[in-house]
């Protein structure tokens, strides 16, 4: 878990934090932000082809499966993207017994190690919300025995052993502050977990949804727009967004426990881009924006009002939308991809060489007449705006947009029904997102830069009810 000091940063020249802000999010989202890859659909692609996909098409270095499938495991050979494989919940009790953990890996790990990146294997997903006894009692025995297996075999420098959590291992998580594991849990089975994890250096995996917790009063808290927050009078600390309280409280709970020195891991987490309509925000709108915005915070090295200076190994549910899956609509539509591989929505973990493939409007709308541009307005005296230079290439435009909103400011006013929506370019759009970060960064030349690709104006860009 990266952590910077807060004296350095507040010391740092406003140009050179930047900088610096820049270097982290690029950095942060290659080496900190993986997908999780499930497989419950009919119409997914061969493994082959999905691992070359990630490898050449996106960011994404990190995978979590949930199982130990030999093709795929096959599929990411030599790639050197991490993976992550899951011991199925029924096999727990099995692997309890040293012999059966060692046939296990044998069966399933060591054929494939080193030439896939093997890191981690997960113990089961959520074991105690499903309330299996056999299957709790055996967990901490099994991530022991597996351990084990691990150490005979060389492998325990290469390979953690962990197991995910819902939320629902918490008794009360509001304030954050107040965060507790439930009762029995705790000490019989979660503190004798934590010390495993410690003594092997291995981190905490929690899948927190601010999805499934939000309600028409709190999706902008979910989502991480600008909102009122939530203030916890216990530490004082405001919180503005659901994911840091979510995360928080299980914090709390681990210090109740005295573990607070034990790197916490998000496991799942995602937004679905389609669902049902009595669901809110269940759109890709909503989905892109929760996902991009995640990315920007678990990355940041901000961290949260409890962790502060950190940054948090994060896996985003899901890479497709899986077809199969049982429940309301928005299961199947957790994708960042269809079954194509083709972006559901954009949240910037394309390539440059694949964002082609990108929907220009990942939302279906109405149709509507081609809007011919309006004239620029005159000249302002004293005023200046920052727009994108002539000539400037279309893919380098698009990465400034993705910059500019993936800072958290304001670009409502170009997604859909937005006051400068259409024309519905990417220049267009780009005019708007750089015009917002030169104003909102004080109006300095080099604030409207862009990589060479802004220029700054004296003529009012502002038509109609687009207001600059």
């Amino acid at each position: 878990m990266a952590k910077l000091s807060s004296t350095f940063l507040s010391s740092l020249p406003i140009t050179i934090w930047l900088l610096l802000l820049a270097f982290i999010l690029i950095q942060g989202v290659e080496g900190s932000i993986g997908v999780n890859y499930g497989t419950v659909a009919d119409n997914l692609p061969p493994p082959s082809k999905v691992a070359h996909f990630l490898l050449e098409s996106t960011v994404i270095n990190r995978v979590r499966l949930f199982d130990a499938n030999p093709e795929i495991l096959k599929a990411f050979a030599r790639t050197g993207i991490e993976v992550t494989v899951t011991v199925p919940n029924d096999q727990i009790p099995h692997l309890a017994k040293l012999t059966s953990a060692q046939q296990w890996l044998k069966t399933y790990i060591q054929p494939h190690t080193p030439a896939t990146n093997i890191v981690r294997i997960l113990v089961g997903n959520e074991v105690l919300s499903f309330g299996n006894k056999l299957q709790i009692a055996s967990l901490v025995p099994a991530m022991q025995t597996l351990h084990t297996a691990l150490v005979a075999a060389s492998l325990n420098r290469r390979i953690q052993v962990s197991t995910p959590h819902s939320l629902g291992i918490l008794s009360s998580s509001s304030p954050p502050s107040s965060g507790k594991f439930r009762q029995g849990y705790d000490t019989h089975v979660l503190k004798p977990l934590l010390s495993f994890l410690r003594a092997t250096n291995s981190p905490f995996l929690v899948n927190p949804y601010p999805f499934f917790g939000c309600s028409a009063d709190t999706i902008d808290y979910a989502l991480f727009r600008p909102n009122s927050g939530v203030f916890d009078q216990n530490t004082k600390r405001l919180y503005t967004n659901m994911l840091d309280g979510q995360l928080d409280a299980v914090f709390s709970a681990m210090k109740h426990l005295d573990f607070t020195d034990i790197e916490i891991v998000i496991a799942e987490t995602g937004w679905p881009s389609r669902g049902d309509s009595s669901q809110i925000g269940v759109d890709a709108r909503s989905a892109a924006e929760y996902n991009r915005n995640l990315m920007r915070h678990v990355t940041s090295g901000v961290g949260t009002p409890l962790m502060p200076n950190r940054t948090f190994e994060t896996y985003i549910f899901a890479l497709f939308n899986e077809d199969l899956k049982q429940g309301p609509t928005s299961e199947r539509n957790f994708g960042l991809f269809e079954a194509d591989l083709t972006p559901a929505y954009d949240i910037g973990i394309l390539r440059s060489t694949a964002r082609s493939s990108i929907p220009t409007n990942p939302t279906p709308g109405p149709k509507v007449a081609p809007v011919t541009p309006v004239p620029a307005g005159p000249m302002v005296k004293g005023k200046k705006w920052c727009l994108p230079k002539r000539g400037a290439e279309i893919e380098a435009l698009q990465s400034n947009i993705d910059y500019v909103c993936g800072l958290g400011l304001d670009c409502g006013a170009i997604q859909v029904g937005g006051s400068c929506f259409l024309p519905n370019t990417v220049r267009a759009h780009a005019a708007y997102a750089m015009n917002v970060y030169y104003q909102a960064m004080g109006r300095n030349d080099y604030d409207c830069d862009f990589k060479q690709t802004g220029a700054i104006s004296d003529v009012d860009p502002s038509y109609g009810k687009c207001k600059y």
